[in-house]
């Protein structure tokens, strides 16, 4: 992206540039410091994990109340970004709708989701309502839900546009300075004081590296591999058949649902493309895993479509179709506790690995890639990361 690329020595060098290693050559090009990044792809991209159009952020967190100030501080990054680059739309502020039930099985990222959501809310003074079953049939008359289900509200809430905004921490990289190389597969890296990183087309030194791979993490740092799974997810786009006024995005938010009845959570959004652009929903389906990126099946089959109707939008929503417009296929990577990765990599002072961000790593991406700039660079940040430590599994 740099007119002129230079090869050599660089202080930092970030290897993926998807949703936190966009943001951390963004940050360590902010403050000065001589950074090269390294996509295999251009980015923003439609192979890895960070793209499909939109992606929920939420204030309160059901995967810990530790994760707020994360949110809250991306929403203000992406803020920024829109105000200094006059992009509008990074964040759109819609609301957000959780719901589930004392009966349901469905699970969404980490058990007990729903109440632990209610619970960050408060710890963290998140403005909220909880909607009974009967406030919640009256005030969002486009979803089936029962007597049994409850609702949390979040105002604050919304969507991200994540292919603006990598492309957003790109351009303020660039910027900055900071030297962005794509199209480029790194083939090895040798560790040691000055650690050297080859790729099919140049070698390059540097004394800090930091691998955000995403979903390419288990071949970059192999010795992780048995700690992170990969799993194949589709996101769907389905017709607005009746109703389309209750989709919109002024009276309907995003929504994240443990139904009943099934084994696994929805989550959507309302229709942001127009009565033409249909809804978007999607299951978290975490029962198969794939072996390499390489691997993944990037085309949905019919069948794919009319499960995931018959089964998830049918029995739920009042006015979808079964028409499915299009889909798209993504990738979560999941460590063992849903949790983030982002530490020292075991036996070296000077590798960080930022990745596993396990499906709800994006609207924390922002604020995860100020942090970890922060931490390589000085050994200490604004947000804490010790609640992502590797250390908090058994690496034995």
């Amino acid at each position: 992206m740099n007119n002129k690329p230079r090869k050599g020595n660089f202080d930092v060098i970030v290897v993926g540039l998807g949703a936190v290693g966009s943001a951390t050559v963004n940050h360590l090009a902010e403050l000065g410091v001589e950074t090269l990044g390294i996509d295999q792809f251009t980015p923003p991209h439609n192979k890895g994990s960070s793209h499909g159009e939109t992606r929920i952020t939420r204030q309160a967190s059901g995967e810990g109340s530790h994760l707020t100030s994360l949110a809250l501080r991306s929403i203000a990054i992406w803020q920024e970004l829109e105000e200094r680059f006059s992009m509008s739309g990074l964040f759109t502020r819609t609301g957000l709708l959780a719901i589930s039930s004392p009966l349901s099985k469905a699970r969404v990222h980490v058990d007990k989701f729903f109440d632990s959501t209610v619970a960050a809310a408060r710890e963290n003074g998140i403005e909220h309502e909880v909607l009974d079953g009967s406030l919640l049939r009256d005030r969002f008359k486009q979803l089936k839900t029962t007597t049994d289900e409850v609702g949390y509200y979040e105002p604050g809430a919304g969507f991200l546009r994540p292919e603006s905004c990598i492309e957003a921490n790109l351009k303020a990289a660039a910027s900055n300075g900071a030297q962005l190389n794509f199209d480029e597969r790194v083939q090895s890296i040798k560790y040691g004081r000055i650690i050297e990183v080859q790729t099919d087309r140049d070698l390059y030194k540097t004394e800090k590296l930091i691998v955000s791979g995403g979903a390419w993490v288990n071949e970059l740092v192999p010795q992780l591999s048995k700690h992170f799974k990969i799993y194949r997810q589709v996101l769907y786009w389905f017709d607005i058949q009746k109703h389309y006024d209750r989709f919109k995005p002024d009276c309907f938010p995003v929504f994240i649902w443990e139904p009943t009845g099934v084994p696994w959570g929805i989550y959507g959004f309302p229709a942001i493309d127009g009565a033409g652009g249909g809804i978007k929903i999607a299951a978290e389906y975490l029962d198969n895993t794939i072996d390499s990126p390489e691997q993944l099946v990037r085309e949905v089959q019919a069948e794919e479509e009319t499960h995931m109707y018959e089964n998830y939008v049918a029995p739920f929503f009042d006015g979808v179709g079964r028409k499915c417009l299009k889909s798209s296929v993504c990738m979560y990577t999941v460590s063992p506790d849903s949790g983030f990765v982002v530490d020292r990599l075991p036996g070296e002072d000077n590798i960080w690995i930022a990745s596993a961000c396990s499906g709800h790593g994006f609207k924390h991406s922002a604020a995860l890639g100020e942090a970890l700039a922060d931490v390589v660079l000085s050994g200490r940040s604004a947000i804490s990361l010790e609640h992502f430590m590797l250390s908090r599994f058994n690496l034995k």
